[in-house]
């Protein structure tokens, strides 16, 4: 038989088994499963009732089939599985799966879960990657290095080209160099380190090019971490960067605590002299213009050639000292007539509570004392103490200013040798005159106080049932009338 006839032969039974295929969709799943060399199942399984959903679903993913032939809730969603089987592949095509891999989603691997995590078929032009085992523990990966761009990639198929890597792992990002070697493995540099975590979840996969099942055209691969020297360097110059910045950033902080320091003393000239000159005749330029001058006498500027400057300078520095000193007594007449005024107001307000007082006293006596109610009386009485503590208080404040002016005056006349004496006998006599009418005063207050506390007896005990406390309040007033009479009379007579 020739060569022409055998090949003959073995299309028609290839057309056969294909027809055969069709006609028997359950053989054509058993076949697939067998493809994929993972998952073994009969024919029988597929038409049995099926007790855990979730892990028909996870076959049937891997798979990349829709689940036919069950009632009830579909499994799984025709957006993830399309329809489509191709007997030449012995797979279904037109699959979409969600993987983190897929370009345009740039997505990093899920979340670790308590279930484990289902992988999905990934197609590309020239090859197929199928996910290992779900029950599987997951590959090992050594420690990644700082900074790590670069992956290894080893189990690739014999059979693989630098375009078909590039095709596989350009899905996890943009890369910037692939070295590959002839046993079988390579190295892969990405721009991003992110990348390498989309490059690790393909760690395990058995990738097969095209839809050959020869040894050479498929392999398991193993995706690890890469130490390489262009990642470390990038990673130290990017570490020295941000210990840079962070230096700065201190700096800037430092700076911005630290107290500014006092500006440049310029250097002495003619010129810078003739302009200082001016500065010293301005007040508001004085103080950086003396400072200026301190520090050129102090380096030694002061010759026979430039001393007529420098006392020209020193005498503007002179009469800025009459300046001063109209100022200080200008300041001093404004805090005098603040004084002044202060101490005329004061008087006022002292005066309306001495009338406001004089109101309380006229209310509590016997007249008008008893037409109030026993809730006004108290009012009234507490409102009298209170205005009461108010009059001595400013009293005593413009006592106080009293004494220190009088203090003031006293030194004022100490100075002054000629009039010491009779000046000290009028400050002794005001003085004196000063402290009678405070006596007064008070024993004014103490009358009105019995007083009141008399018509208050009076009101309780009634105007004919006299005791003999109330007679000895009416001694206590006698004699306290008699005595301010007295007091008034030598007040008077000073």
């Amino acid at each position: 038989m020739s060569q022409s006839d055998n090949n003959a032969l073995r299309a028609v039974s290839r057309v056969d088994s294909t027809e055969q295929r069709l006609k028997d969709p359950a053989k054509t799943m058993a076949t697939a499963a067998d493809a994929l060399g993972s998952i073994s199942i009969d024919a029988t399984h597929l038409t049995m009732s099926v007790t855990d959903p979730t892990a028909w679903a996870t076959a049937m993913n891997n798979l990349g089939m829709v689940p036919v032939g069950l009632a009830g809730q579909q499994l799984v969603s025709d957006s993830l599985c399309v329809p489509g089987f191709d007997p030449s592949l012995s797979m279904m095509t037109g699959i979409t799966p969600i993987n983190p891999m897929m370009a345009g989603m740039n997505l990093l691997p899920p979340p670790p879960t308590q279930l484990p995590i289902v992988k999905e078929i990934i197609h590309s032009k020239s090859c197929t990657l199928f996910p290992p085992n779900p029950n599987l523990p997951p590959p090992s990966t050594r420690d990644r290095p700082p900074g790590c761009k670069t992956v290894f990639v080893g189990g690739l198929p014999e059979n693989s080209s630098d375009e078909i890597i590039q095709e596989v792992f350009e899905q996890c990002g943009d890369i910037t160099a692939i070295r590959k070697s002839k046993k079988n493995f390579c190295h892969i540099r990405f721009s991003e380190e992110f990348m390498v975590d989309k490059a690790i979840y393909l760690s395990g996969y058995r990738m097969r090019l095209g839809s050959s099942t020869d040894k050479k055209d498929s392999g398991r691969l193993h995706v690890d971490f890469a130490q390489a020297r262009d990642d470390f360097y990038e990673w130290e110059c990017k570490q020295r960067m941000l210990a840079r910045e962070e230096r700065h950033r201190r700096k800037l902080e430092v700076d911005h605590l630290r107290p500014d320091s006092p500006p440049s003393i310029m250097h002495y000239s003619e010129h810078e002299a003739t302009v200082l000159a001016e500065k010293l005749k301005d007040d508001n330029k004085f103080l950086e213009a003396i400072s200026i001058l301190l520090t050129w006498i102090d380096r030694g500027e002061v010759n026979r050639r430039t001393a007529n400057q420098f006392y020209s300078m020193v005498q503007s520095a002179n009469s800025h000292i009459r300046r001063l000193t109209n100022e200080k007594a200008a300041h001093e007449e404004k805090l005098e007539e603040a004084k002044e005024i202060y101490k005329t107001e004061l008087l006022g307000i002292l005066t309306q509570f001495e009338q406001i007082v004089a109101v309380f006293n006229a209310s509590s006596r016997q007249k008008a004392w008893d037409h109030f109610s026993k809730a006004q009386r108290k009012n009234i009485d507490i409102w009298r103490k209170h205005c009461e503590e108010l009059r001595n208080a400013h009293n005593e404040q413009l006592m106080g200013i009293r004494r220190e002016e009088e203090m003031e005056m006293s030194d004022d006349d100490s100075s002054d040798v000629p009039t010491k004496k009779p000046r000290v006998e009028e400050s002794a006599l005001a003085a004196q005159a000063y402290a009678l009418k405070e006596e007064n005063d008070s024993l004014r207050w103490q009358l009105d106080a019995y007083r009141n506390e008399v018509d208050l007896l009076k009101q309780e005990k009634g105007h004919h049932s006299r005791t003999e406390e109330s007679l000895t309040k009416d001694q206590q007033l006698q004699f306290l009338q008699q005595a301010m009479q007295n007091m008034q009379q030598v007040s008077l007579e000073m």
